[in-house]
């Protein structure tokens, strides 16, 4: 069964959406082609997830929010995500698809580092961000969704950071649906040249839980040769919120790629975490976190694919559900010829609590080269009750027991995230969301 996809936005209203936003020819001339494209490509096909009903298509695409002069000004749910104290430090904020703040010290500057938001970008630095956008990791043509993400991009941001360059204190953005109807079309490029390092974090959050809204997220990390890109994530769309998140990487030559995610959505949700290591001697790790609960049906692949000969890629994903939600994860490793000496291991355990709750662990494994090691773990099940009864025996409730395994279960994806801030509001939705 397909999926209509009947947008009210045609070759007109993007045309001039790109002129409003001041876009370079290229952007447009992409923009125009990925609308036409849509009709004829198929959706994605996630596994064991039937998509067919999800709402891809009620949204409202261009919703600007107002420009924030201090982060005093910001409401307290969105404080809590950075230092309100620190006015200095790096930071993008995108209000619906206003780029609301924006801070970056003075020292990266003079180093050639770039952390904007990818309009400025474009009109800024035009052939660096069309020499990597939706080029090397995520193509226009892949599906209807990365399409109609072309075609309708709205907002995101561009970080680049030059040779020999080590960006020492984390960049962050925070993506505030303040609409409640607003669509999330953000396209997110980190690129560190050779010999460079960063550490990005992301926030996404909203508060629909009636109205009915779309996040179409694309997000590629480009390492070059021995560069090192740390990219954390929190997302936290709220129940009518439909996700598609594409994360992409592609790591060169001694190259590494940290990943953790913290997927907290409320609502359907789709997401594609892949890295490509190009590369010999490139590493990847994939750490995943999730909390499934009401009626909510997620579906996430952790894919590794080695070219490289002795890369290395580690993929973890641990998730609990509860209520009557439903989950897959697939891990998927793959060795392809020529990537002789290559590792690849993955883990995915999910942690049930309630009866009707469903997660299938998918561990898969695709070697076409003789000379690698490869190995996999995979469990579905519920809270140990030898874990209860020992805690339990110390004196602690049987409540705040199954808590304290619940975090612990959680804590290897939740403590990679860099910022202290962030890890604080992750842990919280994560006691939000569990009880």
């Amino acid at each position: 069964m397909t999926v209509e996809t009947k947008l009210p936005y045609d070759l007109e209203y993007i045309s001039q959406f790109s002129q409003e936003q001041n876009e370079p020819e290229w952007m447009k001339s992409l923009r125009l082609q990925a609308l036409e494209q849509a009709d004829t490509l198929p959706m994605p096909t996630p596994d064991k997830t039937k998509i067919h009903n999800w709402n891809f298509t009620n949204f409202k695409h261009n919703a600007t929010g107002g420009t924030i002069q201090s982060l005093d000004e910001l409401p307290q749910e969105i404080k809590v995500f950075f230092d309100t104290e620190n006015q200095n430090q790096n930071l993008v904020i995108q209000r619906n698809q206003t780029a609301a703040y924006a801070s970056l010290s003075p020292k990266l500057k003079e180093q050639g580092v770039i952390f904007t938001d990818i309009f400025t970008a474009m009109n800024k630095h035009s052939d660096l961000v069309q020499r990597y956008f939706m080029q090397d990791a995520v193509s226009v043509d892949e599906n209807r969704l990365t399409a109609l993400h072309a075609a309708l991009m709205n907002g995101g941001v561009f970080v680049y950071v030059p040779k020999n360059v080590v960006v020492e204190e984390p960049l962050q953005s925070v993506f505030w649906q303040e609409d409640p109807e607003a669509a999330t079309f953000n396209h997110v490029i980190v690129v560190a040249e050779s010999n460079s390092s960063v550490t990005y974090v992301e926030n996404y959050i909203s508060h629909n839980k009636e109205e009915e809204a779309v996040a179409n997220i694309v997000t590629e990390v480009i390492a070059h040769d021995n560069a090192n890109i740390s990219f954390g994530a929190v997302d936290n769309f709220a129940q009518g919120t439909t996700v598609y998140v594409n994360r992409r990487g592609v790591a060169y030559r001694d190259a590494v790629i940290e990943w953790a995610l913290g997927q907290m959505n409320d609502g359907n949700t789709v997401s594609e975490n892949i890295t490509h290591l190009i590369g010999d001697n490139s590493v990847s790790n994939a750490k995943t976190v999730t909390v499934g609960r009401g009626k909510q049906s997620q579906n996430f692949t952790a894919k590794i694919v080695h070219f490289g000969q002795q890369s290395e890629g580690h993929i973890l994903q641990h998730g609990v559900m509860k209520d009557s939600a439903t989950s897959v994860f697939n891990g998927i490793g793959k060795i392809e010829h020529g990537a002789a000496k290559s590792n690849a291991e993955q883990e995915s355990r999910v942690l049930m609590l309630s009866k009707d709750a469903r997660g299938d662990a998918n561990p898969i494994l695709l070697i076409d080269e003789d000379d690698v090691t490869a190995g996999h773990a995979a469990s579905v099940g519920r809270v140990d009750p030898m874990q209860l009864f020992y805690l339990m025996s110390r004196g602690i409730s049987k409540q705040e027991a199954e808590r304290l395994v619940i975090h612990g279960f959680l804590a290897p994806v939740v403590k990679q995230i860099p910022i202290q801030a962030v890890r604080e509001q992750l842990t919280e939705v994560i006691e939000r969301k569990v009880y």
